[in-house]
């Protein structure tokens, strides 16, 4: 397998704060339907939504689903990884911790990625930066957490650990990921397979669980925020995705769910009135220091210009 880039040049930073403001706004559009449906309901419409927007992009453009099964089974393993599990744990979460707090407590899944990485690749390995970046990003989550979380499991402090939770599956399935860069699918391709894929299965599980035809009809908010989910935080978003997963490799890619606090605290307190408390903004500049170590550019950069002096 060819090896990944370790660094990323200006289109691959342009396509990764591009990708952290869909991802960042996916927080702020559950925010606005979370009250109108179940979980399972929101990712079974956010899912099936953009499968048939990628579906029908792929016809559009001239392009052919694969029919190979091995390779239908890699896009459930990756649905699994990257929709199923993750969406749903980030939803529930959001029914009790505000968006932005979700955010940022997902911008820990760098550093299990890297974690991750080290075990399971042979060319993304563990380095003195990013270790030093765990361990700091570690402090960072620890810090937003809070000291109310020893003291029992409260409804809040699950609904962090579902997040977290969600973390540590978008860092395997970064890495489960890498594959489709030798099995010739473009990002189109990939992202269309793995939502078609988790459709099918997260579908019938809202339609068996949560029966959302019982609810009352949604206001046109709701609706507006789904489709947002949908076309701009998932479907454009995951062709973004593995475009850049498959030049820069998993550790690289998702340095952009620390980028993606920044845009979903802004939606949050801007339209819905949110605050973050000190503690909040402390974790966050924790974790910025362990990504700028995991990166390593910014401390080599400085490192340069001391010496020079």
């Amino acid at each position: 397998m060819k090896a990944v880039n370790s660094s990323m040049g200006l289109t691959e930073w342009s396509l990764l704060i591009a990708l952290s403001v869909l991802w960042g706004g996916s927080f702020f559009f559950v925010e606005v339907a979370v009250d109108a449906f179940g979980p399972f309901t929101i990712v079974a419409l956010r899912v099936g939504l953009a499968a048939i927007a990628l579906n029908l992009a792929v016809v559009a453009i001239g392009l052919r689903m694969p029919r190979d099964r091995h390779l239908w089974t890699a896009f459930l393993g990756m649905g699994f990884l990257n929709n199923m599990i993750p969406f749903s744990l980030i939803v529930w979460g959001q029914t009790y911790i505000t968006s932005g707090f979700a955010s940022i407590l997902n911008a820990s899944t760098p550093f299990f990625t890297v974690i991750a990485a080290h075990y399971l690749t042979s060319d993304e390995k563990m380095t003195r930066g990013r270790l030093a970046g765990v361990i700091l990003g570690v402090a960072g989550v620890v810090s937003m957490i809070g000291a109310e979380a020893l003291q029992g499991f409260f409804t809040n402090t699950l609904a962090q650990l579902a997040i977290l939770g969600a973390a540590i599956s978008y860092a395997f399935g970064g890495i489960f990921g890498r594959r489709f860069r030798t099995l010739g699918c473009s990002p189109l391709v990939t992202a269309t397979g793995q939502v078609t894929a988790s459709t099918v299965v997260l579908v019938p599980l809202a339609l068996v669980v949560e029966r959302p035809w019982t609810l009352p009809l949604p206001a046109v908010e709701v609706w507006g925020a789904i489709l947002g989910l949908a076309l701009f935080s998932t479907a454009l978003a995951y062709i973004l995705y593995f475009r850049i997963l498959a030049t820069t490799g998993a550790t690289n890619l998702l340095l952009v769910t620390f980028l993606i606090p920044i845009s979903a605290v802004l939606l949050g307190t801007t339209i819905l009135g949110e605050q973050l408390e000190p503690k909040h903004f402390v974790g966050i500049g924790v974790i910025g220091l362990g990504l700028a170590a995991i990166d390593g550019r910014p401390f080599g950069t400085l490192r340069r210009k001391l010496s020079s002096n």
